[in-house]
């Protein structure tokens, strides 16, 4: 079960650390208030609704405004993923230093310390059993 949720908790860390370098844009067209288009690293198409007037005196095409609007909304990604250690303050390198070093001395040697049958004693014993039956381990 360790190893499981160790392999989930490492496959969600990859995942975070590539979203978060990861940049993209995302481009929609709006015709009025209603969404028409969405597109993912490119232009999103378009409805169509360009409207042209001819004027008839000048014969020139004039474009009218129309009721169409774009909107691209881009996501930067993270450039840098590791901190300097030197670009950390005098206080805070003073704070991380002591902080391991307290936490590593905590655990030092700590299972050697453990015993955990000292205050029990040993149980009495009527016949050795090894000797009788002449069992040796070797």
């Amino acid at each position: 079960m360790k190893e499981i949720i160790q392999k989930i908790s490492a496959v969600c860390m990859t995942l975070v650390v590539l979203f978060s370098t990861m940049s993209f844009t995302i481009d929609m067209h709006y015709c009025g208030t209603t969404l028409v288009d969405i597109a993912l690293y490119k232009e999103a198409k378009t409805c169509g609704m360009k409207q042209q007037v001819s004027d008839k005196s000048t014969c020139s095409i004039l474009l009218k405004k129309s009721c169409c609007s774009d909107k691209q909304l881009t996501i930067d990604g993270q450039d840098e993923l590791q901190n300097s250690f030197d670009s950390l303050t005098f206080e805070q390198q003073v704070f991380i230093s002591s902080f391991y070093y307290s936490f590593i001395d905590l655990f030092e040697g700590l299972e050697a310390n453990i015993v955990p049958f000292k205050e029990h004693s040993p149980p009495f014993l009527v016949k050795d059993i090894h000797i009788l039956n002449e069992t040796f381990l070797i």
